[in-house]
């Protein structure tokens, strides 16, 4: 892993842990704080792909062109992002594509981003209407069994799952001045 010596809380360790062992091959991203340890094991092991995206929605092409092509793939955004993947979740739909997303919350517990909130409203609702199965995780105990419960959902059930993170997993975000 590189040269990271902050602590890392286990539940993060554990989907990295929960990913690999399900046989991701291939994880889409657009760079988070929440999911940034996630992206640097990805990046560190030479089994995975780890695929920076301009925009979230190119992820849920990825995830449909990885499965076409034999591959297992997971998106990692945050709930801002979600959004902007809402016409191409259709797809998903259409072609009956297997499908998992781990969504980190924004807008939430403390925010201090009013620009976050209104999207952090929609999240659920809008990954629903789009017939994507939602999950939350909210303690940092529950995550490595929920992450993997929803792996199983979409590749050997065939379903389309989104987990969300909690904001609380997370933890408060500060606006700093320079």
């Amino acid at each position: 892993m590189s040269g990271d010596n902050t602590a890392v809380p286990p539940w993060q360790e554990s989907i990295y842990q929960v990913l690999k062992n399900g046989g991701i091959r291939q994880v889409s991203y657009v760079p988070d704080a929440g999911h940034a340890h996630v992206i640097r094991r990805v990046l560190d092991d030479q089994e995975m792909r780890g695929i920076a995206l301009t925009t979230e929605e190119e992820g849920v092409a990825l995830a449909c062109g990885a499965w076409l092509g034999g591959d297992r793939s997971v998106l990692l955004m945050q709930s801002s992002g979600v959004g902007n993947c809402i016409n191409m979740m259709s797809l998903l739909q259409s072609c009956r594509i297997p499908f998992l997303t781990l969504v980190t919350m924004r807008g939430e517990h403390a925010e201090f981003n009013p620009w976050q909130v209104p999207m952090s409203k929609a999240t659920q609702a809008s990954m629903e209407l789009m017939g994507i199965r939602v999950v939350r995780a909210d303690r940092a105990e529950e995550v490595g069994e929920i992450v993997s419960a929803a792996l199983d959902s979409a590749f050997e059930a065939g379903e389309q799952i989104a987990v969300l993170l909690s904001q609380k997993l997370i933890g408060r975000k500060k606006w700093t001045r320079n």
